[in-house]
């Protein structure tokens, strides 16, 4: 696993700590903002839960009643495991180390509340220019494509249970098409730029299982000012 490249952190807007190895996928400020924007209640999957930074920042929600976790990668899963761990979490988080893929055979159907995914972001077919295993199956859709993804959340997800991504703007034709095909109809979107002069370079997207046509655009968020520091609502985030 390489012990000397783990290090504890802790959890932004939390008093938890995480374990995190640099060789693996470390959390980012996309999992920050998703965490942010998901309205997670009751039963939460959340889909590619990497070092578990999701759950250990929405845990103390109220409406929370248990999260699953769900991670393929043995060795991410294990360093995971030790935070949910050392954080005396078990009751309220579990994970498990699986494919994506056989949720359907584990879990009968309609059975989250809400799902939160930060998925890969690139397509099988984009060069895979990362060295790292860890990292190639975190950013491309090596185990799992969009569409078998957002099937697998309708399957999983209860009438008018909730779907939160995060992902990138030269994806999202492909997000909406498939989120409608599978009846998860998009409710809102919300553009994430840099700093205000850029381009957006991610979106939000909150998905209802069975809702009724119609989305709602949010305003943008920055996540840096043009100085290159964070903005005053990212900070908030982080608190």
């Amino acid at each position: 696993m390489g012990e000397n490249n783990i290090q504890i952190d802790f959890v932004p807007g939390t008093g938890y700590k995480i374990f995190q190895n640099r060789q693996f996928f470390s959390f980012g400020v996309d999992a920050i903002i998703l965490s942010n924007f998901a309205q997670p209640k009751g039963i939460v999957f959340d889909l590619g839960t990497g070092n578990a930074i999701i759950p250990l920042r929405i845990v103390n929600n109220s409406e929370v009643k248990k999260i699953y976790g769900i991670e393929i990668q043995k060795d991410v899963y294990e360093l995971a495991k030790k935070s949910i761990e050392i954080n005396q979490l078990i009751d309220k988080i579990e994970l498990i180390n699986e494919d994506i893929n056989n949720l359907p055979q584990i879990f009968p159907k309609a059975i989250a509340d809400t799902i939160i995914t930060n998925p890969p972001y690139m397509k099988l077919g984009n060069a895979l220019i990362n060295t790292s295993i860890n990292h190639a199956i975190a950013r491309h859709e090596i185990n799992l494509s969009l569409e078998k993804l957002i099937e697998i959340s309708n399957y999983l997800l209860k009438p008018n249970g909730k779907f939160f991504m995060i992902h990138r703007p030269n994806r999202m034709v492909d997000v909406m098409y498939m989120m409608r095909y599978y009846n998860i109809e998009p409710k809102y979107l919300r553009m994430v730029k840099p700093k205000p002069s850029a381009n957006p370079n991610l979106f939000l997207i909150e998905g209802l299982k069975g809702g009724n046509k119609e989305l709602r655009v949010l305003y943008e968020l920055s996540v840096y000012d043009e100085d290159g520091n964070y903005t005053k609502e990212m900070i908030e985030m982080y608190k």
